[in-house]
């Protein structure tokens, strides 16, 4: 069986932890008195897919094919983007910005000279309805009013010209086209988000808050900027936003420049929708039911008065309702309103050893490391003795550019691969690199979900090593195994985490509406600095 017909034997639904979710404490609750009143059961599954990307078929690296094998492995839906256009480009006197202005403009140029075609082509070639599905998109940088992305519906369309971000939405606004404002956080008038310039509506339903440029929520917490662009400031974050009454979905997407779509770590975004079609994914993304991650691919079901992520409703009584699937350990949930925490569920410092014999745990093994510059080429598998392997969800990384620098070589892609899974083992053809700094993993991994007893074992067996370990011993904690001896390459054997730990279900009611239209969203972080964020979802005073 491969990895597309596991996962789909092995799907998740809305409420699909309500019954065995975990309710944490040291929560806010909107009123003690709160009758529990619980959402439907809904259709609606997470989608996944990567919506900004680049390659080599402007400038970036990495060949566009590979982009899209390498999508295939771990995303239900991709857009391979192409750099398109800059009207405001500047610094034609400015010797400093000479090689940037000339990268841009030989890029832009090659893609009217036969790149279009080519990634149109290859765009159809890889469009299938119900498995795997690929939109056209393309990219206009602007100083004035940031940079934005054109996604259509459509595959076969022109490449739309434009003198500025404006004049690009007016000619665009009868096509089935979303523009969406993405690297939000950088100053006004050098390429952040022009906040003036949002009109709500179906043509920006949701903004890209996450990439490898870093984290625009607001101007605190994780992820600064940290690209030679500039820093991090507020009027351009998606807080601002809000509390201007904005109405937007919140999604993320890696801006990665090394063709591999979906790298782990930098930006996902998530669908609700009841299928993989097309006009499904389309409908959920217009309507705003879109979430975003920065990696591990956490399912957040957001209910407020029975209204998913993106709704608005009416009413002075807000039910609301959060039950949240992680890939490891939650740190924290967060119930935001109006840009305040209005609740906020701790997960556990450790994991607690479950009781009983079998357990339904979640094992992460990660490879990687190593000191020399040539890639790792891992070829083996994970096997269990005891129970089964539920799912098996990759946590493929591509190289490490965000943007062209001087001097650079053609990088070549490697694409990573999970090749079988059943029951009892998966086969895995993977590539790592070293680390490039001490903040900045390269490793490769997959997360494995497991139902086993404690004395199973789980075997890795890579490169003509093997290594094993029984459950018992990784829910006390990771083991690691270097394949050579010390400052070569190594795999993680992450530490076993029990369902108690990765699942959080509560329920609060909000009595006290503060504005004629709040807005509430949720996000999670895990102990790994792994993200999520649900779209808002707008509660209007009666």
């Amino acid at each position: 069986m491969d990895r597309r017909s596991f996962l789909k034997n092995t799907g998740w639904s809305f409420l699909g932890l309500a019954a065995s979710g975990s309710l944490l404490g040291a929560c806010a609750a909107g009123s003690k008195d709160a009758k529990k009143i619980m959402p439907s059961v809904s259709d609606l599954k997470m989608y996944w897919g990567d919506l900004h990307n680049h390659c080599n078929i402007t400038y970036g690296h990495g060949d566009i094919r590979d982009a899209f094998e390498a999508a295939k492995e771990q995303l239900d839906f991709v857009s391979v983007t192409p750099h398109a256009m800059w009207p405001d480009i500047p610094g034609a006197d400015d010797p400093r910005l000479k090689w940037v202005i000339d990268y841009h403009t030989g890029a832009f140029k090659r893609l009217r000279e036969g790149n279009y075609d080519k990634y149109i082509a290859m765009t159809k070639e890889y469009n299938k309805e119900g498995e795997f599905l690929t939109f056209t998109g393309y990219e206009c940088h602007s100083m004035a009013h940031g940079d934005h992305v054109a996604l259509w519906h459509d595959i076969d369309v022109p490449l739309v010209e434009c003198t500025s971000v404006q004049e690009w939405k007016e000619k665009l606004k009868n096509e089935k086209v979303f523009i969406t404002p993405h690297h939000m956080g950088y100053q006004g008038g050098y390429r952040g988000y022009n906040w003036d310039c949002f009109t709500e509506g179906d043509q920006t339903p949701f903004v890209e808050m996450y990439s490898r440029h870093g984290l625009a929520e607001s101007d605190q917490g994780d992820y600064n900027y940290l690209h030679d662009m500039g820093p991090r400031q507020w009027e351009g974050t998606v807080q601002y936003g809000l509390d201007r009454g904005n109405k937007f979905g919140i999604m993320c997407s890696t801006d990665q420049h090394s063709g591999y779509p979906g790298s782990y770590g930098d930006g996902r975004i998530g669908v609700l929708a009841p299928s993989l079609t097309r006009d499904a994914i389309w409908d959920a993304l217009k309507n705003r039911h879109v979430c975003g991650a920065t990696g591990d691919k956490i399912k957040i079901d957001f209910r407020l008065n029975d209204a998913f992520m993106g709704d608005v409703v009416r009413g002075n009584s807000r039910r609301i309702y959060v039950n949240v699937e992680g890939e490891s350990c939650i740190d924290y949930v967060d119930i935001v309103k109006n840009g305040q925490c209005i609740a906020r569920l701790n997960g556990p410092l450790t994991p607690i050893m479950p009781e009983g014999d079998t357990v339904h745990c979640k094992v992460k093994v990660d490879f990687g490391w190593n000191r020399e510059e040539k890639y790792v080429h891992w070829l083996g598998k994970l096997a269990v003795d005891k129970g089964r392997i539920v799912s098996v969800t990759p946590c493929f990384r591509g190289a490490a550019f965000t943007s062209p620098q001087e001097g650079e070589t053609e990088f070549h892609t490697h694409v990573n691969r999970i090749l079988s899974t059943n029951e009892k083992e998966t086969e895995l053809d993977m590539y790592s690199s070293k680390n490039p700094n001490v903040t900045t993993p390269a490793m490769q991994a997959v997360i494995l979900e497991l139902e086993m007893p404690k004395d199973g074992v789980l075997t890795a067996e890579f490169n003509g090593k093997k290594f094993e370990h029984t459950l018992g011993e990784l829910l006390e904690g990771s083991r690691s195994h270097f394949m050579i001896g010390w400052l070569s390459e190594a795999i993680l054997f992450n530490r076993a985490m029990p369902e108690s730990c990765y699942t959080v279900e509560h329920f609060m009611e909000d009595k006290e509406p503060q504005k004629d239209t709040d807005y509430y969203y949720v996000r999670v972080r895990q102990r790994d600095q792994q993200w999520a964020w649900s779209s808002p979802i707008w509660a209007e005073r009666v």
